[in-house]
């Protein structure tokens, strides 16, 4: 079995209101983006990465990858319009019997026990994807101004990777891209196939926020120490 890492960067830094993606912040030193990709090549089963990234970036990718001597051998492709068309364009380069996990740039603290434990479950089952459970109250929003408790216990906050045998991959990203496809867990499961949930970890944040690089640095930090 082969073992493969899409890397999802195509992220602008739209709500940060910065210039640059934030995926290239530095984050402790050198880029978000490179701390990703180490999580990755730190996993036993050493799996091939390919980094999906929007064709203008490139060449700063590589100014970057030069400057901070990053040695870790990944694959650069180009991304699409939606991250449903970055996906697809990185299932392209792979042939043959594999399991893909699917990742976030910007979760550069996900651990390599995590990624070790996706593969595993995906290759068993078919497909892992990785959650925690809320700890705070959850509500819906009803019409007009109503609101209804949700049973948190009853509830899942998604997050990557998310791992799945290469067969399901490449039939779920045959369909047309739909606006509900708000991760690959929900393109797969339209496709027919069940998703079975991977216990995620709480320092696996999504660096979405400028507060979030600084707590992102804090465990990153506690982490090392």
């Amino acid at each position: 079995m082969k073992y493969y890492a899409i890397i999802v960067a195509g992220g602008k830094g739209n709500r940060m209101n910065l210039a640059v993606a934030k995926q290239f912040l530095e984050l402790d030193g050198k880029p978000i983006l490179m701390h990703t990709l180490e999580a990755f090549h730190q996993c036993v089963l050493n799996p091939v990465i390919i980094l999906v990234l929007n064709i203008h970036q490139h060449l700063f990718w590589e100014e970057l990858c030069t400057k901070h001597d990053f040695k870790v051998p990944h694959q650069v492709i180009k991304g699409g319009q939606e991250r449903f068309d970055s996906v697809k364009n990185g299932l392209k380069v792979i042939k043959g019997k594999a399991v893909v996990a699917i990742h976030d740039a910007v979760r550069p603290l996900i651990s390599a026990e995590v990624i070790l434990q996706s593969y595993q479950m995906a290759e068993e089952k078919g497909n892992a994807i990785t959650a925690i459970k809320p700890v705070d109250s959850v509500r819906i929003k009803r019409e007009g101004q109503d609101s209804e408790a949700l049973n948190r216990d009853e509830l899942y906050l998604i997050q990557t990777p998310q791992t799945f045998q290469i067969e399901q991959l490449k039939k779920a990203y045959l369909q047309p891209y739909r606006n509900e496809f708000t991760d690959d867990a929900s393109v797969v499961e339209r496709a027919g196939f069940s998703i079975h949930l991977l216990q995620g970890e709480r320092d696996n944040i999504k660096i979405t926020y400028a507060q979030d690089l600084e707590l992102a640095s804090f465990l990153l930090n506690k982490k090392g120490s």
